[in-house]
């Protein structure tokens, strides 16, 4: 039996692309459930292209436990509301189409990534696991060519080597490069004065933050460890048992009537023949 590809989804992420993407086309405002479906036909391509074993992570509340470490780490507000509209519908949406999906409450969409490609990687059955997300936290994930990091929109799969061509540093290094250089999406600065190629220079010669000299960083080590662990994700959310829970079987019964409630009914003609292949 040829080695199996577990392809991991940021569905929270996709979910705003489909509907970023999707505002310069519909000129009467968002479909109310169109970024949902645009996800789920995304998602049907890749099985029309022979994936076969698919999760993916969603945020059903945007908050987690990292809020309570840094009071400005990202939350839900701003979020338009025909956007938050779309989070749970996508969830029930992937669940009738057989997907699986982990929400995620106290963790984030990425540590469920996070969490499935530790799992997928220690199965001796699978060949590679794909994280399709450009989140640069992400990376951290990367496991020579075994786990790799696809980034969608830039056409680009970053293995190990394609990281440290990325960053400067190797994917186990990603946190502390984050930590020094900050992540403005997900809120924290990083540490004033220390750029991208400071940072990468700074890890090659001292490896991890904890192994810094105490001048190094001075006054800012404590929020710079502070500022690392907000970008070190998860992995230890217990998501499967066995990764042939992630296979694609087909649409639920349920599947029909959702597709026409989202107001796409070819979804569901569509997702019947991607099950017959």
């Amino acid at each position: 039996m040829p080695p199996l590809s577990v392809h991991l989804i940021d569905g929270t992420y996709e979910l705003y692309r489909q509907f970023y993407g999707r505002l310069r086309f519909e000129k009467n405002g968002p479909a109310p459930l169109g970024a949902v479906a645009g996800v789920l036909h995304s998602i049907l391509e890749m099985m029309e292209k022979g994936a076969t074993h698919v999760g993916v992570g969603t945020d059903h509340v945007i908050e987690s436990f990292r809020n309570a470490l840094w009071p400005d780490y990202k939350t839900g507000e701003g979020i338009e509301p025909a956007l938050r509209k779309q989070f749970a519908p996508l969830e029930h949406a992937l669940d009738a189409m057989g997907v699986t999906v982990w929400p995620m409450v106290e963790l984030e969409a990425d540590d469920a990534l996070a969490s499935a490609a530790h799992l997928a990687a220690a199965d001796e059955s699978v060949g590679q696991v794909c994280i399709w997300t450009p989140d640069k936290d992400l990376a951290q994930c990367v496991q020579g060519s075994r786990v790799v990091q696809v980034l969608r929109k830039a056409n680009t799969i970053l293995d190990a080597a394609g990281v440290r061509a990325k960053y400067g540093v190797d994917p186990e290094r990603i946190p502390d490069f984050l930590a020094l250089v900050g992540d403005t999406a997900d809120g924290y600065p990083g540490i004033e004065g220390i750029g991208r190629v400071g940072a990468a220079r700074l890890i090659a010669k001292h490896g991890a933050l904890e192994d810094f000299p105490p001048d190094v960083l001075g006054g800012n080590r404590e929020q710079a460890l502070l500022f690392k662990k907000l970008a070190t994700l998860r992995r230890d959310a217990r998501l499967f048992d066995n990764v042939d829970e992630l296979r694609w079987r087909g649409p639920t019964d349920a599947f029909a009537a959702m597709a026409e409630k989202i107001g796409d009914p070819k979804l569901f003609e569509r997702c019947c023949k991607a099950a017959a292949r």
